[in-house]
């Protein structure tokens, strides 16, 4: 059985989990933090480039002319590290109701609403928690428009599975 829409929603939203990554990854680059969130996260750890080899020299003056370095930390890497990290916790099981629906033969309409909800939903979020520390409408439309996908899902899950066993 094919399953266009769900594979067209999980090949969507595995895009916008590789951009959440470039994102982690340009950050924690501008940053100089490979490991954890925050500078007292590395303290303790040694620092690789206060005598780096050749290779890594000439990366380490590739990377502060491209990409740049901050000075002190924003906690802007924090807040984008969560960004993916809620993002990949949330999208699995939103995407797993969309694919058993779609299984199950659900029409299309609710699919198409319950991947579009889930998606603008899951960027909204990431988008709001990035630029807003704290409570933002992006946070708020994210995490509503996931839930509500997360409900009726499991409603209609919980419908069809019954309805299938009597």
């Amino acid at each position: 059985m094919s399953v266009p829409i769900s594979a067209l929603f999980v090949g969507l939203n595995g895009l916008i989990a590789f951009v959440l990554s470039c994102i982690v990854v340009a950050e924690r680059t501008k940053t100089r933090i490979w490991h954890g969130e925050i500078e007292e996260d590395i303290k303790t750890q040694k620092n690789y480039l206060a005598t780096p080899n050749r290779w890594a020299a000439f990366i380490e003056r590739c990377t502060r002319q491209f990409v740049g370095t901050k000075l002190a930390d924003d906690g802007l890497l924090q807040r984008k590290v969560r960004a993916y990290g809620n993002f990949t916790e949330y999208i699995p099981l939103g995407l797993l109701l969309i694919i058993i629906l779609e299984l199950m033969s659900t029409p299309s309409w609710p699919l198409w609403l319950m991947g579009g909800a889930l998606t603008i939903g899951r960027i909204a979020h990431a988008w709001g928690l990035i630029k807003t520390y704290g409570p933002s409408p992006g946070r708020a439309i994210g995490f509503g428009l996931t839930w509500l996908v997360y409900i009726v899902g499991v409603s209609a899950c919980i419908y069809c599975g019954m309805a299938e066993l009597l």
